[in-house]
């Protein structure tokens, strides 16, 4: 259920239709839920195409229900389209991002321009999957699309998105894939369907693909990841994009990517936010996310000066260092703007490693080992904030600094507004062929606490191409540059910089099978610095939208994350556990909830013992027909191998209609 900081507006007249069907040129009926002005097939009008397969029957029916009205109330046709195999459409879903997928979302483009009530002009929108497959389809240049509005969204499948990061496997690699599986493996909605919704549903799950194995085949950037990285041809996208994203959240390098290497019409908004659209997103402040979406919309659909080409190419809002904790309502700090980027305000400033120090000179010669630490990463929150669980942002790092190579910068004369993305080189020597490395940037406060500015980490088989990893020799030293993701951050004066390194960083990314020592014998920070912001350098219309969803919610939500330690055998879990309460829509009497349960587990100085078990248990029900499955997800690993299973069960009332196993296991490569 989605909680709403907008203020309701007045809509003009609007008509919904739940299903209105598009078929496509192999006869698959897609179904898509559709808000436009009711004299819009008098004057025609621009089309709004949001393409998912999150269900919006249900899943994303809340906030879809905020912003599509919104924008159609101001002359837009909006389509909230299920994809194939998904939510009420018919067909089979294969993949996230697939061949197929691009090919129905440019079938249904065509479509939709071709419709009476269409003016020709598309333009697409979306979050997180609708926003990666926006900028995908962008780069494939079908005539009719003219604007994307990208939210919490990646350029690189393989180096910025929920699977890898810096060529080490994220724990949400996995987490995803449990997560996945579940969404999809609910049924139709027979309102919407028929009477064939139990076939459809039977067929989905007896064709369910094994996404936690086909993701984990992939460890290096091949083919697979390539396609649909639109990083791979900058130049492919002439559609006017808006990139929008949140610090708190996984896909936060997006913006600054965008706005740089695009050569089409391109601005970008970073602000506070987590893994939502940011007239919902916490922490605050948020913003009239759908006002500026409408500036962009009749920028470039119905060619009226909104003003926006005269919009900053680059706005973020530069936080304050505040006392660290795992959920914020409000991250204090201000908006500042770049006319454009990379901003040439902004200074490349060198800082050397010493021995455990961080000076503006090089130091003395030194040697300093990052020792095996399998508990280190407790505090580092999940990838992508986003609701589903408590305790997702990064908590107070003392207790994963004590576990890594820590250096401390002297105290801070004045304010420093970090900005960009800073780059770590090390010269570095590992006592194993495969090693990775984790760099956290932290802010040490006057309180004591140690909070986390940003971070990054590398694969070091990895150092030179991720397509073609190199085996480290064992003692040899290397020297590896990489970048820290991308943050606006102003330093205190009386603040200290620390640089903390470590060779695992765990659930964040999972281990290599056998404990690594490193030794470090030169370093470098490189931060990009911008001259200091005295106050707010743009200002945005506070949140609206339609009304929202009418919903009727039985019981409270409710989740805990706790970090257990076996002193005897050494094992370190952390549990997590999250309900979302059995909510009514009160316009289509559906039932919905889930749980889920997490639980992470390590030894102390094994990394190949690291394990995951997932359940998700989901419910969707009307009346006397109900509806539930249950997918219980395991990972685990040893020195040479991963293993994965699945088990996917479905009910209708008390009786079980389905239950698949999958198994498999993938070499480490």
């Amino acid at each position: 259920m989605i909680s709403s900081t907008c203020n309701p507006v007045s809509l003009a007249a609007v008509v919904e239709d739940p299903d209105m069907g598009i078929v496509l040129p192999d006869g698959t009926r897609l179904s898509a839920r559709v808000w436009m002005p009711q004299d819009a097939t008098e004057r025609r009008v621009p089309a709004i195409l949001e393409f998912l397969p999150y269900r919006k029957r249900d899943g994303t029916a809340a906030r879809d229900q905020i912003n599509h009205p919104y924008f159609a109330s101001h002359g837009y046709a909006c389509l909230r389209v299920d994809m194939r195999g998904c939510g009420d459409s018919e067909g089979l879903f294969d993949d996230e991002y697939s061949p197929q997928e691009l090919r129905d979302a440019l079938d249904t483009i065509a479509w939709i321009a071709d419709q009476d009530w269409c003016s020709g002009q598309v333009g697409m929108m979306g979050i997180s999957w609708g926003g990666f497959n926006s900028l995908q389809v962008a780069a494939l240049r079908p005539e009719p699309l003219k604007a994307v509005v990208t939210v919490c969204s990646s350029v690189d499948r393989y180096a910025d998105d929920i699977h890898y990061k810096g060529g080490c496997m994220l724990g949400e690699n996995i987490g995803w894939a449990a997560t996945a599986t579940s969404w999809f493996s609910m049924p139709p909605d027979p309102e919407i369907v028929g009477d064939g919704w139990k076939e459809s549903w039977i067929a989905r799950l007896e064709n369910t693909p094994f996404l936690a194995r086909n993701w984990l085949t992939h460890q290096h950037r091949d083919a697979y990841w390539r396609h649909g990285s639109i990083c791979e041809d900058y130049p492919a996208i002439d559609a006017a994009v808006l990139s929008v994203g949140g610090w708190h959240d996984g896909y936060r390098n997006t913006i600054s990517h965008l706005v740089r290497n695009l050569s089409s019409p391109v601005k970008g908004i970073v602000g506070p936010w987590n893994h939502k659209y940011p007239h919902l997103a916490v922490p605050g402040p948020q913003i009239g996310f759908l006002q500026e979406a409408l500036r962009w919309w009749d920028r470039w659909l119905k060619n009226i000066d909104t003003g926006v080409d005269n919009d900053p190419a680059y706005t973020a809002w530069l936080m304050d260092s505040v006392h660290p904790e795992t959920s914020f309502a409000y991250r204090p700090g201000r908006w500042i703007t770049e006319a454009e980027w990379p901003s040439l305000r902004i200074e490349a400033r060198t800082m050397y490693l010493g021995s455990g120090t961080i000076g503006d000179a090089p130091p003395r010669a030194f040697r300093l080992h990052v020792h095996p630490a399998t508990a280190c990463g407790m505090t580092q929150g999940e990838y992508f904030p986003f609701g589903f669980g408590p305790g997702e942002l990064p908590d107070d790092q003392r207790a994963d600094d004590a576990l890594s190579l820590c250096f401390d910068s002297a105290e801070a004369t004045e304010a420093t507004d970090i900005v960009g993305a800073p780059r770590i080189r090390l010269k570095i020597a590992c006592d194993r062929p495969r090693a990775q490395i984790a760099v956290r940037l932290c802010d040490l406060r006057p309180d004591g606490t140690s909070a986390l500015i940003t971070m990054g980490c590398l694969n070091l088989r990895h150092r030179a191409n991720r397509e073609h990893p190199q085996d480290l020799v064992p003692g040899e030293e290397v020297e590896i540059d990489f970048a820290l993701d991308e943050i606006a951050y102003r330093l205190p004066e009386g603040h200290r910089l620390r640089v903390a390194v470590s060779t695992s960083l765990w659930p964040f990314i999972w281990p290599e099978a056998e404990p690594v020592t490193a030794t470090l014998s030169a370093g470098e920070l490189v931060l990009p610095v911008r001259p200091t912001a005295d106050a707010d350098e743009r200002a945005f219309p506070e949140p609206a939208g339609a009304p929202a969803l009418p919903v009727e919610v039985v019981g409270v939500a409710e989740g805990a994350k706790r970090v257990e330690t076996d002193m005897t055998t050494g094992e370190t879990r952390i549990v997590i556990s999250g309900t979302v309460p059995r909510t009514r829509d009160l316009t289509t009497d559906l039932v919905t909830g889930s749980q889920i349960q997490e639980i992470w587990s390590i030894r102390r100085n094994d990394p190949a013992s690291a394990q995951v078990n997932i359940v998700w248990d989901r419910t969707m029900g009307r009346g006397d027909w109900e509806t539930r499955t249950v997918v219980t997800t395991r990972m685990w690993a040893d020195i040479q191998n991963f293993y994965v299973t699945q088990r996917l069960e479905a009910f209708e009332g008390e009786r079980m209609v389905f239950h698949r196993d999958y198994q498999d296991s993938v070499p480490r490569v």
